[in-house]
């Protein structure tokens, strides 16, 4: 058996494992690492021993680290693999949302949207939030100048204040330019449907077995139920034939069979993947499977797929 690489699969049991000594340095690093940033906030005054003592001891488990990647890559893992045995799951996936975020900032100012090349119908999704995030970046900022007279004469304690503010500002921000630059996407044979930067997915139109146009203010929170809203409503509700599974913001499997999102125009959504989808069964020659009505709400309850 071959990897997609071409390479030979390596069997998970000759895969080196962090051993306890490893183990036990990270937890101590790491921990002796906190005591220091929190010493050094609250104005402790640190001897430059024990200074010195941290950085070495983190400069060791950096060291012991590297190693440990480097047995990895050579009993044969790719660097992703490598990276999944080095790392827990969620954190990698943590950094990438905040990269997409604040990569979202630029691609909004350069008005480039994300993944709609080659697209037949791009659904934007982002108004209905604009005054409230606006808002809220507003008075994250007023926080920020607020904070910095009152801590101007505690200097560290000040510059962390001041970096995680204007980091938070800049993460508001960068929520709503994800909106706005993350587009739903119809193309080819599949609706890619998008929330911010932490969802992301694929949704075959074949699997769709029923698609209408609803307004909910209010959603209840199901097993096998997404719901995705902008501005607290969502207007589009899908019906999908077989559970799709659309992983949680840190990894773990959902197995989703009703999605309901938000579009500036619904209309426009329901039509392009009503006519998408009519035009495939024609072109299959099977019978269309039923749907509800644009607008049309009476056929089953909210909660309920069409």
């Amino acid at each position: 058996m071959k990897t997609p690489e071409g390479r030979p699969a390596v069997r998970r049991s000759t895969v080196p494992r962090r051993g306890p000594a490893l183990r036990t340095m990270r937890v101590i690093a790491l921990g002796s690492q906190l005591v220091l940033l929190a010493g050094l906030i609250s104005g402790m005054p640190m001897p430059g021993a024990v200074l010195l003592g941290g950085r070495l001891l983190l400069l060791v488990l950096v060291c012991a680290e590297a190693h440990h990647w480097l047995r990895l890559r050579r009993h044969g893992l790719s660097r992703p693999e490598a990276l999944k045995q080095l790392v827990p799951e969620p954190v990698p996936r943590f950094v990438m949302h905040e990269l997409r975020i604040m990569a979202s900032l630029l691609r909004w100012v350069a008005r480039r949207p994300h993944g709609v090349n080659g697209a037949d119908a791009v659904f934007t999704h982002g108004r209905d939030q604009a005054a409230m995030m606006y808002s809220l970046t507003f008075a994250c900022v007023i926080e920020t100048v607020v904070l910095s007279f009152l801590l101007a004469n505690w200097p560290l304690v000040h510059t962390v204040f001041l970096v995680v503010d204007v980091y938070t500002v800049l993460f508001v921000l960068g929520l709503h330019a994800a909106s706005v630059t993350r587009p739903h996407v119809l193309t080819g044979g599949t609706l890619r449907i998008r929330q911010a930067a932490g969802i992301d997915f694929l949704v075959p139109l074949d699997q769709i077995a029923s698609i209408r146009r609803e307004t909910l203010f209010t959603h209840v929170k199901k097993d096998n139920e997404l719901n995705m809203p902008i501005g607290s409503q969502t207007s589009i509700t899908l019906g999908l034939a077989e559970p799709l599974d659309v992983p949680k913001f840190l990894g773990a499997s959902r197995p989703v069979q009703v999605v309901r999102l938000h579009a500036d125009d619904p209309k426009a959504l329901y039509d392009a993947v009503a006519r998408a989808r009519t035009t495939r069964v024609t072109a299959s020659g099977a019978p269309e499977p039923s749907s509800a009505t644009a607008g049309d709400t009476s056929s089953s309850p909210p909660g309920a797929p069409a």
